[in-house]
C-alpha cells in the first residue's frame, strides 16, 4: 500500500469501524446465510450462460463461430449446439451451486448442493425443446400481431418483448424446479435490459406477445393463457398485501390476476388482485380493474369509473 494511503487512514479509527461492522453482522442486524460462505456467480457469468442457452435455442440467429469465420451454417448446426451446451450446462451447474443455498432454510453440505445442482440442470436441459416450441409460438404471435414487423428475424433479434419472454421462459423453468434465486436473477437481468418486469413464477401460455413493452409488470402468481397480447405499461399486480399478527406480509398467497385465452390489454391498464379476465376480452388503455369480468368483455375507462374504487385496496 502506498505511504500516502497509510497516512490517510491514520485520520480514521478503522479498528472501531471494523468492530462495529462485526457487531452489526453477528449480533444486531444479522441477515446472513448461516452455512459456509459461497460467493454467488457474477452477473457477467450468468449473462454469458444465458447467451449460450439462447444460442442453443436459436443457433441460426444468435450463433457465432469463435474462429472468426462468421455465422453458423445449416450443416454444422447440431455440432455447434452440442458445443454450446457442453459449455452452458456445466456453467449452469456452478451457478446453481452458488445460489441454491440462498433459497433454503437448511444448511446444505457441498455434496448435497452439487447433487441438487446437477439434478436441476439435467431436468432443465431436458425441457429446452419444449421451451423452444413455446418461444417459436411467441415469435409467430409477435410477427402476426405487429404490422410494423418486417420478419421473424427482426422480432427475434430486436424486439424487447421477445428478449423478455426468452429470459422468462428460461427463468420460469428454473423457478419451477426450485432454483428460485437464480430464476429471479435472470428475470432482473431481463428487466434491466428491456424495462419489462416478469416474475419467474408467473405462468404464461404460448403465443404471448408484448408490444413495445416498456413498463410492463407481471406478478409472481399471475396466470396468462394462450394468445394474450399486452401493450406498454400494463400491470398485472396485487391489490392488497395481507399481514400476520406481527405485521409481516404473508407470502405465497395467490394475489395476481388470471388472464384467460385471447385477451388483449392495452397501454397503461392496471389489473389488480386475484381476479379473472375472461377469454376473448379487451381491456382498454388506462383502465384500473379490480373485479373479474366475463368472457368477451370490452372494458373502457368510462365503464370502470362508476364502479371502481379510487384507490388501491
Amino acid at each position: 500500500m502506498p505511504d500516502s494511503a497509510i497516512a490517510e487512514t491514520a485520520d480514521f479509527d478503522v479498528g472501531s469501524i471494523v468492530g462495529g461492522l462485526r457487531q452489526s453482522r453477528d449480533v444486531l442486524h444479522n441477515v446472513r446465510y448461516r452455512g459456509p460462505v459461497r460467493p454467488p456467480p457474477s452477473r457477467e457469468a450468468i449473462v454469458e450462460t444465458l447467451g449460450q442457452l439462447t444460442m442453443a435455442l436459436f443457433p441460426a440467429h444468435y450463433g457465432k463461430l469463435g474462429n472468426g469465420n462468421g455465422s453458423v451454417t445449416p450443416d454444422m448446426i447440431d455440432d455447434f449446439v452440442a458445443g454450446v451446451l457442453k459449455r452452458a450446462l456445466p456453467a449452469l451447474v456452478e451457478h446453481l451451486r452458488g445460489t441454491l443455498a440462498f433459497g433454503s432454510e437448511e444448511v446444505l453440505a457441498d455434496e448435497e448442493l452439487s447433487r441438487r445442482a446437477r439434478s436441476i440442470t439435467a431436468e432443465f436441459a431436458a425441457t429446452l425443446p419444449e421451451i423452444r416450441g413455446l418461444l417459436v409460438s411467441d415469435l409467430r404471435a409477435a410477427y402476426a400481431g405487429d404490422p410494423a414487423a418486417t420478419g421473424y428475424s427482426e422480432v427475434l433479434l430486436v424486439y424487447p418483448g421477445m428478449t423478455a419472454i426468452i429470459h422468462h421462459r428460461l427463468a420460469h423453468a428454473l423457478h419451477r424446479l426450485g432454483a428460485r434465486f437464480l430464476a429471479r436473477y435472470i428475470s432482473e437481468i431481463a428487466h434491466s435490459l428491456t424495462g419489462i418486469d416478469i416474475h419467474p413464477g408467473a405462468q404464461i401460455g404460448g403465443s404471448f406477445f408484448i408490444d413495445h413493452g416498456t413498463g410492463v409488470v407481471v406478478g409472481e402468481t399471475g396466470v396468462i393463457g394462450e394468445r394474450v397480447r399486452l401493450y406498454q405499461a400494463v400491470t398485472l399486480g396485487a391489490r392488497s398485501f395481507p399481514a400476520d399478527e406481527t405485521g409481516t406480509l404473508i407470502k405465497g398467497r395467490l394475489r395476481h390476476p388470471i388472464v384467460e385465452d385471447d385477451v388483449v390489454i392495452y397501454a397503461g391498464a392496471t389489473v389488480l388482485g386475484r381476479i379473472t379476465v375472461g377469454r376473448g376480452s379487451t381491456i382498454g388503455g388506462g383502465v384500473w380493474l379490480t373485479h373479474s369480468v366475463p368472457p368477451n368483455s370490452y372494458i373502457t375507462q368510462a365503464q370502470t369509473r362508476s364502479n371502481e374504487p379510487d384507490r388501491q385496496g
